[in-house]
């Protein structure tokens, strides 16, 4: 097996999170830089990766895939043996907090991530009235969590899957802001939070993480 090679940023949300997999599958990888900053997403060798011109992108051999949900998807299916089982067969809890992540909480909290920590790393100033709605739009998503993970230890049950994972790079984030007390008001979610970021494969991606 070769070493897989992703494309894109280490500070990047969709990046970690394909990253977060290959160290919970205990992969070997190589980062191959591609700056926002600098436009190299929009140039002709990288559109000929992905076409959108978005990061992340793997290549794995002969596979190329783009799309860090998708790529995730992959990963613990051709590499089921490796690691930590992230994707077990015949879980509809599982597909359905997948689902969740990407249609209600990953809208939610991108822009609020974006507006508290993104935005003034590039210099830009914080929208308050943003915040405050992208916040309160969160908020009706995490008590539908804390509901959830009053009963559920993870998200799809009693163990550990991709529809935990695929939810940690945002809100990694997320408790570098002041915002965090939308995790630390429900005691539920942050001991969701508390558990899932104790995991060694995490401690190992957020290390990776230049902040």
């Amino acid at each position: 097996m070769g070493v897989l090679k992703v494309y894109g940023m280490a500070m990047s949300t969709n990046t970690v999170r394909v990253v977060a997999a290959i160290n919970e599958k205990g992969l070997d990888y190589e980062l191959a830089l591609v700056d926002l900053r600098t436009g190299a997403h929009k140039q002709p060798d990288f559109l000929a990766l992905n076409p959108f011109g978005q990061i992340p992108v793997l290549q794995d051999g002969d596979v190329v895939l783009f799309e860090s949900r998708a790529i995730n998807r992959y990963l613990a299916t051709k590499y089921k043996e490796s690691g930590e089982e992230l994707l077990p067969a015949g879980s509809a809890a599982l597909e359905v907090w997948l689902e969740v992540e990407a249609q209600q909480f990953g809208p939610a909290i991108s822009e609020l991530v974006f507006q508290l920590f993104i935005k003034p790393l590039l210099g830009g100033a914080t929208d308050a009235a943003a915040v405050e709605a992208q916040a309160a739009k969160l908020g009706k998503v995490l008590d539908v969590y804390e509901e959830r993970l009053a009963k559920n230890k993870y998200l799809a049950g009693d163990e550990f899957t991709l529809a935990d994972l695929n939810h940690m790079p945002y809100i990694n984030y997320l408790m570098k802001t002041p915002k965090a007390e939308l995790i630390a008001a429900r005691p539920h979610v942050e001991a969701w939070w508390d558990a899932v970021s104790a995991r060694p494969a995490w401690k190992k991606t957020a290390a990776s993480i230049p902040i």
